[in-house]
């Protein structure tokens, strides 16, 4: 049987980010993908003109549609919207087995800088969702907020990857998308590890979705038994190829191309 994995997270209309990202994602991963549905969004590639919180009934139900019949081998959270939202979905990781992985992307904004947290919910995720995960991961624009601290240097990521971990994340992954150089690191934080994964920036601006493929790709290796740094490897391999095969959708930012490696080439 097919790994089973979860994605809780929201929608996005355009197809490049969110529950259609991680879906796309975990098939070319090799994993049977499964949804439950936070929020909705009106999505396109110049940004997020709406976004809508589903009723917290809707939420639990999908939940335990899915986890009591079918099951699950690992957990992706995406985009959690509200401090509600974010005690209700750690209310519902907190049933599943000790043994089930928990990737989580605490998404605060989208690509074009549209929010996608309420401003008051970054501490709830920090008390209640942080130390639920097996692998934290923010961005750098991110990590601050979720850590509770500034960032001003390369040290103060050390720093706050610290508090995350010292606040219950099993390994923090410190993603460099958003740093400057012709390389993209992201460093992976865990207990007597820490270690960084580099790739060349592909020139290219159609990126939409990385975040959320990332992760998903985490949880998707992780359900097929790799260990955390394996899968974290696995995952950005993936994901750099999927960068450098982006392609132009809209007038704005295009996604990223789940399906590079069927495609056979980076075009």
């Amino acid at each position: 049987m097919l790994p089973r994995v979860l994605t809780i997270a929201g929608s996005d209309s355009g197809g490049g980010a969110g529950i259609q990202a991680d879906l796309k994602a975990m098939m070319a991963n090799g994993v049977h993908g499964m949804s439950v549905l936070t929020a909705i969004t009106a999505q396109n590639s110049l940004g997020v003109q709406g976004a809508w919180e589903l009723p917290e009934e809707q939420v639990r139900a999908q939940f335990r549609s899915v986890v009591d019949d079918i099951g699950v081998d690992a957990v992706k959270t995406g985009m959690l919207a509200s401090a509600s939202m974010v005690r209700v979905v750690a209310s519902l990781l907190r049933t599943l087995p000790p043994s089930v992985p928990v990737v989580v992307d605490p998404v605060s904004v989208s690509k074009h800088g549209d929010a996608l947290l309420a401003a008051d919910a970054m501490d709830a995720v920090r008390s209640e969702i942080v130390p639920l995960a097996t692998v934290l991961t923010p961005n750098l624009t991110e990590l601050g907020p979720v850590a509770g601290t500034e960032l001003k240097t390369v040290e103060d990521r050390e720093l706050a990857a610290k508090v995350l971990l010292d606040a219950g994340a099993a390994w923090v992954l410190v993603k460099g998308g958003h740093d400057v150089g012709t390389a993209s690191t992201d460093v992976l934080h865990g207990p007597g590890v820490r270690r960084a994964y580099s790739a060349v920036r592909a020139d290219n601006r159609h990126t939409h979705g990385t975040g959320c493929t990332l992760a998903s790709a985490i949880a998707s290796y992780l359900a097929h038994g790799y260990d955390v740094p394996g899968a974290v490897g696995a995952a950005k391999e993936y994901v750099t190829g999927a960068i450098a095969a982006g392609f132009a959708l809209g007038g704005g930012i295009g996604p990223v191309d789940h399906a590079w490696r069927f495609r056979g080439s980076s075009s």
